[in-house]
């Protein structure tokens, strides 16, 4: 049976070379016989060349193709051929030439079968790894597609087959594994060469059909699971990382594919290996720089958080940074400090354990401060871009360091405050000349990033800031951006954005330093900057910008903005301090509450410039009697009230409590009587009105014309489930100002009030009324909730004073009503003398058509002129001397 089912073979084999041998002999008569048709043919005839032309592809296709794949599956896998290694190994060279070309995705799933039917083999016959390696590398070119609808309808058969590329990764061979990895990085290679159609009909998959069948196939977690394989195969290994390097490279699903394979910390193991090559590091930075880039940042900083991979990280920077004197080493030593920075933004990650953090410390003051550990001794820097930028990220670090408070003691010990303020002084030409440092550019910028870093580090460490003597460095450094020179800034980092050619960019972190440090609240820190004349430097950089005909930008509203909080942190509350500020500063806050209105709707931050200038009037002019007389004297009442009739709704609250606090100054409250709105309207029409629009933002429950419709909670915004804290929304109501503003202006004599007005200002009275019986309500739903009973007397006190809120209310609402009432009336009057007015005008203008009318008459019609003649006559007094004189005419006079 055997022996037959060889015989057949070879005769099919025969049979098959008769046919090619036909089918070669047919395709020169073919194109003998086409080439006399075309050339006797008319031109007409394109239907018949068209079908010479697909007989002649198809006649091409069916002889490339091996189509004895399933008798040779049977082949491999029959147990009585087993024995037969020569003949398999002879077929299977056969069809490796037939496809040298490439793969039909037709035939994938036949292809499949004998790859792993070979894998199978190899262990005891190594014979036919050469075959396996030769298989393997057609895997690594584009599968063939004989119609546009195969990569559709063979992408399944596609992904199964790249799959199992990936599973022969099991074979030990070297050679085997290197094939693997060489036919991926083909199969996933984005050259375009490889889509130019082929003369026999069929053409190469396209570039985006491979990747998907990659992404698709799971193939680089499979990789990433294999890496605990090649430990005894370096080289295998180098070539391995390099494929995962490809696949990671632009491809977020094979990057997820990784990360779920634990693909950073696999990796990151084999950083610190030994490696004659020098590439399994650089591949490896590679791979996990790009898994930062299109897959989870998060998976990777957690995957890299684990102390193995901390500590070989830290042995392969260390080693760069020692020993490495390349531009290459220093490119991979600051990639892998990048990677520590982002193991450092973990608050879980063991850094201070592994003892990174404490080996770092003298490298981050390195070489402004002088140290005698033995690892920095011998650190030389060439001043090279690559140093700086180490030097950027060390700076960097320290601030993502700074999250962690266990780390401060760190930062401490290793003098980092110190090294952050010789960073920021200055340096002049003088003291460069003499030794070898950075360049102007270079220094400029570390010196903006070591402000920014200081802005966080400082109020966290207070201590050390305060016996570096920073608030006298930042001062000098804030008097040396205000003189006039020929500075001109050269730093192209990101910090400098808004403040290149000038100071702008050293001005704005100082004062942002400045304003971390404030924000602590320690006195004396606040005492040591009014010390040493911080108030007086900080008008002075506020007088700069005024002075400044140039437009303002976000930089420096930012700048403004810092230095009047500043301000008003040190003034608050210290009338002494408030002395300091001075007439020149309540006119630096009348300069800029006279800003137009118009640019709080700019985008650029001038509204926020304007509430620090109302924040800064009422901690800096308002409690001290010099200050807040310049103010008033400087009609600073009257540009408060246009810039709250002007200004948002979210200005509203500092302005009306700048103002309740001004009312405790006579003149201010004679301005405040006095003012005129734009259309002629008084303080207190415009409080009135603010008062509705803030109780139609709460949705307090009121008639159409503004009378209480609930006289239980008259002032309640919305029906409330729970208890409501009445005590806190008097503090943060606007409306409790109102009512203290009112109370000093008076509820009687107001000028120019309609009834809409005189209905809220009712309300505006009895407000404290109203939130008394709200808080007894307050009260009554905690006991209630709580599950208390009041006894008999309480009871029936809440129950009274209750009552007495409701009878109020009710009183109110009957006044409320009166007062409408008495409106509809005068409305009524006016309408009625209006409607007389009306009537009395209609009447005198038809008496006088009427007497026009007969004068016509009487100068057109002789006959009508003498019946009023006669009529006049006797009409006359019959005394005498009495009779009218006649004109020359004999016509009476009109």
């Amino acid at each position: 049976m055997q022996l037959f089912r060889l015989d057949q073979r070879d005769r099919s084999e025969k049979s098959i070379r008769l046919d090619q041998r036909n089918q070669s002999e047919y395709s020169i008569t073919l194109d003998q016989t086409r080439s006399d048709m075309l050339s006797s043919a008319p031109p007409a005839s394109s239907f018949l060349q068209k079908r010479v032309l697909v007989t002649e592809r198809k006649s091409q296709s069916e002889a490339g193709r091996f189509a004895d794949l399933p008798r040779l599956v049977q082949l491999l896998q029959d147990p009585l051929s087993s024995s037969l290694k020569e003949r398999q190994i002879f077929i299977l060279k056969k069809m490796v030439k037939r496809y040298q070309r490439g793969f039909l995705l037709r035939d994938l799933a036949d292809i499949c079968k004998i790859l792993n039917l070979c894998a199978e083999k190899v262990t005891d016959h190594p014979e036919y790894a050469r075959i396996l390696c030769d298989l393997l590398q057609i895997c690594g070119l584009p599968f063939l597609k004989e119609k546009p609808s195969d990569e559709m309808k063979f992408c399944a058969v596609a992904t199964d087959c790249v799959s199992q590329m990936g599973y022969l990764m099991r074979i030990p061979l070297p050679e085997v594994r290197l094939q693997i990895c060489a036919s991926v990085m083909a199969f996933y290679s984005r050259d375009t060469r490889t889509h130019t159609h082929r003369s026999d009909g069929v053409c190469p998959t396209h570039v985006d059909f491979r990747g998907q069948v990659v992404e698709r196939s799971g193939l680089a977690e499979t990789l990433v699971m294999s890496l605990a394989l090649m430990e005894n195969q370096p080289s295998v290994k180098l070539r391995l990382l390099q494929t995962l390097q490809i696949l990671s490279r632009t491809s977020e699903v094979n990057c997820g594919l990784m990360l779920r394979a634990q693909a950073a910390q696999k990796i990151c193991f084999h950083m610190s290996e030994r490696d004659p090559s020098g590439q399994v590091l650089f591949r490896c930075s590679e791979i996990l720089w790009n898994l930062l880039e299109n897959g989870s940042r998060g998976e990777v900083a957690a995957q890299l958080s684990h102390s193995d991979c901390i500590a070989s990280l830290k042995e392969a920077f260390l080693h760069q940074l020692l020993h490495g004197f390349r531009h290459y080493d220093r490119q991979l030593r600051n990639d892998l400090l990048v990677l520590l920075t982002l193991i450092a933004s973990d608050p879980t990650a063991p850094l201070i354990e592994s003892g990174l953090l404490k080996q770092l410390m003298p490298f981050v003051t390195f070489p402004e401060l002088k140290s005698h550990n033995p690892v920095v001794r011998n650190l030389k820097l060439s001043f090279s871009h690559e140093d700086f930028e180490m030097k950027k990220l060390l700076l960097n670090v320290i601030v993502v360091l700074s999250r962690d408070l266990a780390a401060l003691q760190l930062l401490k010990e290793g003098r980092v405050m110190l090294g952050l303020m010789l960073l920021i002084k200055p340096r002049s030409s003088e003291a460069e000349s003499g030794r070898r440092s950075w360049s102007s550019s270079q220094q400029e910028e570390l010196q903006l990033q070591a402000l920014a870093a200081l802005s966080a580090l400082a109020p966290l460490m207070l201590d050390d800031y305060m016996t570096c003597q920073a608030n006298t460095c930042l001062l000098l450094l804030l008097d040396w951006c205000l003189q006039d020179d020929s500075f001109s800034g050269r730093g192209h980092s990101f910090h400098g954005s808004g403040g290149r050619g000038g100071k702008k960019a050293q001005m704005r972190y100082c004062v942002r330093v400045l304003r971390s440090v404030i924000t602590v609240d320690l006195e004396p820190i606040r005492q040591d900057l009014c010390d040493q004349g911080a108030i007086g430097q900080l008008l002075g950089v506020l007088r700069w910008f005024t002075g400044t005909p140039e437009d303002e930008d976000a930089v420096s509203l930012e700048i403004q903005i810092d230095s009047q909080f500043i301000l008003s942190v040190l003034c608050e509350g210290d009338v002494h301090r408030k002395e300091l500020f001075g007439t020149d500063g309540v006119e630096m806050l009348l300069q800029y509450l006279s800003l137009d209105t118009a640019l709080i709707f700019s985008g650029l931050g001038h509204n926020k410039l304007l509430l620090s200038t109302v924040d800064c009037v009422w901690s800096c002019a308002v409690g001290c009697f010099a200050t807040e007389d310049a103010f008033v004297a400087g009609r600073g009442v009257d540009l408060l009230l246009q810039l709250l009739q002007r200004s948002p709704r979210h200005m509203w609250v500092s302005l009306i409590g700048t103002l309740l606090e001004l009312c405790e100054n006579p003149e201010a409250m004679a301005q405040v009587q006095s003012w005129r709105g734009e259309r002629g309207e008084t303080a207190a029409t415009l409080l009135l009105q603010i008062w509705r629009s803030e109780e139609e933002e709460m949705s307090v429950k009121r008639h159409q014309s503004g009378i209480i419709s609930d006289v239980k909670q008259p002032l309640v915004s919305r029906p409330q489930d729970g208890v409501r804290a009445v005590v806190r929304d008097v503090s943060e109501d606007l409306r409790a100002n109102v009512y203290a503003i009112f109370c000093k202006l008076g509820f009687e004599r107001l000028l120019g009030l309609s009834a809409e007005d005189l209905v809220t200002l009712s309300i505006i009275r009895r407000y404290l009324d109203f939130k008394v019986a709200e808080a007894l309500f307050e009260v009554s739903a905690e006991l209630g909730n709580e599950g208390a009973t009041p006894v008999s007397s309480d009871e029936e006190a809440l129950k009274s004073l209750c009552q007495l809120s409701e009878d109020k209310a009710q009183n109110l609402r009957s006044l409320q009503q009166s007062i409408l009432g008495r409106q509809q009336q005068d409305q009524l009057k006016d309408e009625r003398r209006m409607y007389e007015e009306i009537l009395f005008t209609q009447k005198q203008r038809e008496m006088a058509a009427k007497a026009w009318r007969n004068y016509m008459a009487r100068t057109s019609n002789y006959s009508i002129l003498k019946e009023f003649k006669r009529r006049q006559e006797e009409q006359r007094p019959s005394e005498p001397g009495l009779e009218e004189p006649e004109t020359q005419d004999g016509l009476s006079d009109q």
